[in-house]
Parts: C-alpha cells; structure tokens; sequence
C-alpha cells in the first residue's frame, strides 16, 4: 500500500482550494443575475425621472409656443434641460473589443454626475417659471428640503385630517359621548 504523504499534509489546504473555486463560480452566476436584476430595477427608476422632467419640459414648451411668450431665460433653460436629457445614453455601451478590459476614460459617461446635473437644471427651470419642484422620483433617502418646505409627497392631494375638533368652542356640554377636561 503506497501513500502519498505529500498529499495527506496538504489535504487541508486542497479541500478549501476546491470550495473556493467551486463557490467563486457559483457566486459569479448568481451575482451576474442579481446585478442585472438591479440594473433594471435602478435603470426604470432613473428613466421615470427623466421621463418626468422631458415630460415637464416639453409641455411648457408647448406652453410658450402657443401662447407668443418669448421670455428668454426660460425657453434657453427649457432648451439646455432638454439637451441634457439628449445626452444620456439610452443603450448599454458595447464591450470593449481590444486587449484591455477597461473603457476609455475619454469616451466613458460619467452617469451619475450627468444625472445630477439634470436633476439641478430642472430645478433651475422651475425656479424660472415659478413652480415648486416635484422631486418625487428622488429616492426617499436623498430627498431635501425645498426652501425649508417639506419634501412633496405622493398623495400630496388628500386633505390632512383635523387633530381636535374646534367646533363648539365656548359651550361646555357634557354627557356620555362628551367629556369636558
């Protein structure tokens, strides 16, 4: 019976080198998924918002177009808006080609930062014309203030309800069902 001492020494180390690899490539498959599943969550997040400020954008437009207003401040801003909104990629970038992994720096979008930029030319626009900013779309960590205002909610229509009844100020009636403290 030949054994192979050599191998019994490292045995340990051979186990964990096996796990490792098999849990790196298990780990590559389910994290290419997860990360394309993020992306699209977060990518239909950020084009909503865009769409909100094109949408925004092209009605007072139309708004300025058919009624003869031509303030000059606005329309440049409602221009600048919508060229910003032009310049953000709307496909995937194709990968690269060449020997080297990596994109060029030149060429490369900085999204997040074109991202800001029109998230602060639609504020721009609005403080112009004279509207709040609806920063609805924004995430709920990131939301600020408006000039000290809370930020807009959603179901910013419903009436908030009343904490205490101020009706019958004055008459002090008591009974069963009202109690006078």
């Amino acid at each position: 019976m030949d054994v192979d001492i050599e191998s019994l020494v490292h045995l340990e180390q051979s186990f964990y080198d096996q796990g490792y690899e098999d849990g790196f490539a298990h780990g590559r498959i389910h994290g290419l998924i997860e990360g394309r599943a993020l992306g699209r969550e977060k990518g239909y997040e950020m084009f909503e918002e865009l769409g909100f400020y094109e949408g925004f954008a092209l009605t007072w437009q139309k708004i300025y177009e058919s009624t003869g207003r031509s303030e000059d401040r606005v329309i440049h801003n409602i221009r600048v808006l919508l060229d910003s909104i032009a310049q953000f990629p709307r496909t995937n970038p194709p990968p690269p080609s060449g020997p080297s992994s990596e994109l060029d720096p030149s060429t490369e979008v900085d999204i997040l930062r074109l991202f800001r930029q029109i998230r602060a030319r639609y504020k721009v626009l609005c403080a112009t014309l004279g509207a709040r900013p609806s920063l609805r779309a924004m995430d709920n960590d990131s939301q600020e203030s408006v000039d000290g205002e809370e930020p807009m909610q959603l179901d910013s229509g419903s009436i908030p309800k009343k904490v205490w009844e101020v009706d019958n100020i004055g008459k002090r009636t008591t009974g069963p069902q009202q109690l006078s403290f």
